[in-house]
């Protein structure tokens, strides 16, 4: 059996103290393999991008830990953790977070020449990546000069960079209209086919049907998890019911 790329390990995550104190995520457990997609769904404040972040090391769990290739996130420094995320990691977030004064192929290549790659050769790799994405057209375009569409593309391109082992993605489909949405996923489910772990957070049932699993959270926890061939609408239906 394949080890785990990534494992949360009865995470919890809890902001505040006291009686203020919200539990945005409750004894979550979760094992991502090699060439694993996993998309996770749930109404709005169900702990979605929360786990998305405590996956990736953007933020601390207040209990439990998380593993990426058997390495512990939770007791990294700051700088090893930076390290790991800048190496072995991608992130696509639904604010782009494009650098305004790089252009397309430099804010695609950035995160290989923070790492000591060659200019030339990070460069080459990031319009690869643009390529992928049908971006060649706008490497050297700046953000003010692209759609949302466009700079949502740009900022995939920029996670799928290099030798990723993790692409975390939030809503990597909102700013796109349905065609391109779907070609950008199947760009990620390719690099996932080829062996790196994703993990997915969408509203969309479509957009989730991408995926080998389906988890749902509800209140922090997982309430459900299916794989797309017992029916994602189905998990929709039975889980989100009673919800609101």
């Amino acid at each position: 059996m394949t080890e785990p790329l990534v494992v949360l390990d009865t995470v919890s995550r809890i902001h505040g103290e006291g009686a203020t104190a919200v539990t945005a995520l409750d004894q979550v457990s979760l094992a991502i393999a090699p060439g694993e997609l996993v998309a996770v769904m749930g109404p709005s404040g169900s702990g979605k991008s929360t786990l998305l972040n405590v996956a990736g090391g953007l933020d601390r769990p207040t209990s439990g830990r998380v593993l990426i290739e058997g390495e512990d996130l939770t007791t990294m420094g700051g700088a090893d953790l930076a390290r790991l995320r800048r190496r072995r990691m991608g992130f696509v977030f639904q604010d782009y977070n494009l650098i305004p004064s790089l252009t397309a192929a430099e804010n695609v290549s950035l995160p290989l020449e923070l790492d000591g790659e060659r200019i030339s050769q990070a460069r080459r790799h990031a319009r690869h990546a643009l390529d992928l994405l049908g971006l060649m057209d706008l490497s050297d375009r700046y953000p003010d000069a692209m759609s949302g569409g466009q700079q949502q593309r740009v900022a995939i391109a920029r996670a799928l960079v290099g030798d990723r082992r993790f692409v975390l993605a939030d809503e990597p489909t909102g700013a796109l209209d349905s065609h391109t949405g779907e070609e950008v996923l199947r760009v990620l489910r390719e690099r996932c086919d080829a062996g790196i772990a994703g993990l997915l957070v969408t509203h969309e049932a479509r957009h989730a049907a991408w995926a080998d699993r389906v988890v749902f959270l509800r209140d922090g926890r997982v309430v459900d998890t299916t794989g797309t061939d017992s029916g994602v609408e189905g998990l929709l239906t039975t889980s989100a019911g009673g919800s609101r």
